[in-house]
């Protein structure tokens, strides 16, 4: 990238408000002194118009070429975490620059745009400047272009350039340690057949053929044997990974507050979280958000991929729902299904179906939507009218839930899950 400087013409567009008063005072003073006669006001006058357009000229005469390197360390980072910008300016003319007010734009959610000082970099020489950006919203943020201020010692004429390099920092939505699946607890409800059928994911496939000659004894199924009359061995194969699918209430109505505070970024968050569990656990991991069918991640395979997706993850139409309930339906075998959901009604709730038809168990969490507003009684009572119709259909259906507010983490809300322990009956009173 290379920064020229300014021709005359912009330089006087560039004109400060000192710089225009002086012309606008000299201009009146000229007339003045052509009226009244005199002398002395049409010096003054003169010096007046003279000064900010002599800097101008001035100023357009500069002629820089400077080259800027941006690196953005790391390039991806969780939400609350920090990452290091470097800039690095060349000057690749031979004489020293004037002195320049750098400034980097930056987003709103990245905080203050950074600025800084040159004072003079000498032909051929280069100048580092460090500072750090921090983000509480996940997103793709762009960073820069680097503008550069040139100013006259009067402060009569400023002139600006921007560079044209943009660098992007990715903000990934933070998630958090989760209780295995496997853990067994003495809760109540569903959480100990829950846990049961957990433990199970994972575990070889027997099936039974005839002995052949070389098969090692001590794999016959003597059970079968005596069944059948002659010597049958287990034939062990291992099965493939569970699958496990992590379904997203995106709709836009479905959900409440605003930034940080929000009702849905604390569901993307949940989400993330159960899929980077799912999969260091050992499951083919998918994460639906809408109709579009996704690919299963093979396990292992790290919050890169499945976290990125939710980056720039917007709210959606309310059909969005029913089209990801129709693909996650469409999946038949031994699967898990998590299902994260913002305000919801027994109608909502029947398209999600029932778990033992099309997957092994079901998980729902249901977000207490109307904790991340302001209170409004009547319309907070319907909202729980509907959720507590919904959760009746759901556990009629076979789903363990659970609900959550804004005063709890996934982390315990995962923990009632698995161990089978009921939400808190009051919405400040969470588990802990």
């Amino acid at each position: 990238m290379k920064f020229l400087g300014p021709r005359y013409g912009t330089a006087l567009s560039g004109l400060t408000v000192r710089g225009r008063s002086f012309l606008a005072a000299g201009t009146a003073s000229i007339g003045c002194a052509f009226v009244l006669g005199q002398q002395d006001l049409l010096r003054a006058a003169v010096l007046l118009v003279s000064l900010p357009l002599g800097c101008a000229a001035v100023l357009s005469r500069v002629r820089y070429r400077l080259a800027l390197t941006r690196v953005v360390t790391p390039c991806r980072v969780v939400a609350g975490a920090t990452a290091t910008v470097t800039l690095d300016l060349h000057n690749l003319s031979p004489r020293a620059t004037r002195i320049l007010l750098a400034e980097d734009r930056v987003p709103y959610s990245l905080g203050p745009a950074p600025r800084f000082l040159l004072r003079g970099l000498p032909g051929g020489r280069r100048a580092g400047v460090t500072y750090s950006l921090r983000s509480d919203l996940r997103g793709r943020y762009p960073v820069g272009p680097l503008r550069l201020r040139l100013a006259d010692p009067f402060g009569m004429c400023e002139v600006v350039r921007s560079f044209t390099a943009v660098d992007f920092l990715l903000v990934a939505p933070r998630t958090r340690p989760l209780l295995p699946l496997t853990t067994g607890g003495a809760g109540e409800g569903s959480g100990d057949s829950l846990s049961r059928s957990l433990a199970t994911a994972g575990e070889d496939d027997l099936s039974i053929r005839e002995y052949r000659n070389g098969d090692d004894l001590r794999r016959v199924h003597w059970r079968s044997t005596a069944r059948r009359g002659q010597l049958m061995v287990r034939q062990e194969e291992q099965s493939r990974p569970t699958r496990a699918t992590v379904l997203l209430d995106v709709r836009g109505c479905a959900h409440r507050g605003e930034g940080a505070c929000d009702s849905f970024e604390w569901a993307v968050t949940a989400a993330a979280s159960v899929a980077v569990h799912l999969s260091e656990h050992q499951h083919e991991v998918r994460l639906l958000t809408d109709g579009h069918p996704v690919p299963w991640a093979p396990p292992g395979q790290g919050p890169g991929r499945l976290v990125d997706d939710l980056v720039v993850l917007r709210t959606g139409p309310d059909e969005s729902l029913a089209s990801a309930a129709a693909v996650a339906l469409g999946e038949s075998g031994r699967q898990i299904l998590v299902a994260v959901l913002g305000e919801l009604d027994r109608a909502s709730a029947c398209l999600l179906g029932t778990p033992g038809a099309f997957a092994r168990t079901g998980i729902a969490v249901l977000l207490r939507v109307e904790e991340w507003t302001v209170s409004r009684p009547e319309e907070d009572e319907r909202i729980r009218r509907e959720r507590a119709a919904a959760v009746s259909e759901l556990r009629t259906r076979g789903w363990t839930v659970v609900e959550a507010g804004p005063d709890e983490h996934i982390d315990q809300v995962w923990e009632r899950a698995v161990l089978g322990r009921s939400a808190p009956s009051s919405p400040t009173a969470g588990w802990r």
